[in-house]
């Protein structure tokens, strides 16, 4: 009980810019919920569909392949692959059908990184800007009081509440980012891999029918 009312007590010392920078903590931990359920939701079952997908392709069954990503979907993965197969089987480029895809998987995941990052920026000048206006407000206390030099430290203590809270939210919400930003890269790069995979094996297969073609 006295760590809460410890807390408040530092709050309201912190001025009126403390109930944006809490408004600002609020938003950044939603992202972070929204972010880990979306990343969740999207890599399900990933080693085992990469296990499944590649000796399917590799073997030229590519109607299998195809059924196995419908089953597999919404795994970041399937969908890539899936986007290509279709295009592909409708006679359409598969690698520019490949390359839509990823653009879009990877935009997705991007999503509200962006907002983490202006919340970086934004959390340590809100701090500033209160202990700014709790320093003006110390040396107004000053001018009132004179021969009192305690009540203006007192005031610029209280001031600098302001500038550690907004700290502290930026560096949860840096490392919020960082960590979601090296999560997409991770994925990219496996949609890369997964996409040159699907372009060479399926290049090849095409390839060797038309040359039998000719020959017959």
């Amino acid at each position: 009980m006295e760590l809460i009312n410890q807390t408040i007590h530092l709050f309201h010392q912190g001025g009126p810019i403390m109930y944006i920078m809490v408004a600002c903590s609020f938003f950044a931990v939603a992202i972070a919920v929204e972010r880990l359920l979306y990343f969740r939701n999207i890599t399900q079952n990933l080693p085992e569909f990469q296990q499944q997908f590649k000796p399917l392709l590799e073997k030229g069954r590519l109607l299998e392949a195809t059924e196995l990503c419908e089953q597999t979907s919404p795994n970041v993965l399937a969908g890539i692959a899936i986007a290509g197969l279709q295009a592909f089987q409708q006679g359409s480029k598969l690698e520019t059908a490949l390359e839509s895809a990823a653009s879009l998987a990877a935009a997705r995941m991007r999503e509200r990184l962006d907002d983490l990052s202006m919340i970086v920026t934004l959390s340590p000048l809100l701090g500033l800007l209160g202990t700014v206006i709790g320093m003006i407000q110390s040396f107004s206390v000053l001018q009132v009081q004179t021969g009192q030099p305690m009540a203006i430290t007192g005031g610029v203590g209280e001031a600098l509440v302001a500038t550690a809270t907004g700290l502290s939210i930026a560096t949860l919400a840096l490392l919020l980012h960082n960590t979601f930003s090296r999560k997409v890269n991770r994925l990219i790069t496996e949609i890369e891999q997964t996409a040159a995979f699907i372009v060479s094996n399926v290049s090849v297969k095409e390839t060797g029918r038309r040359d039998s073609h000719e020959i017959a």
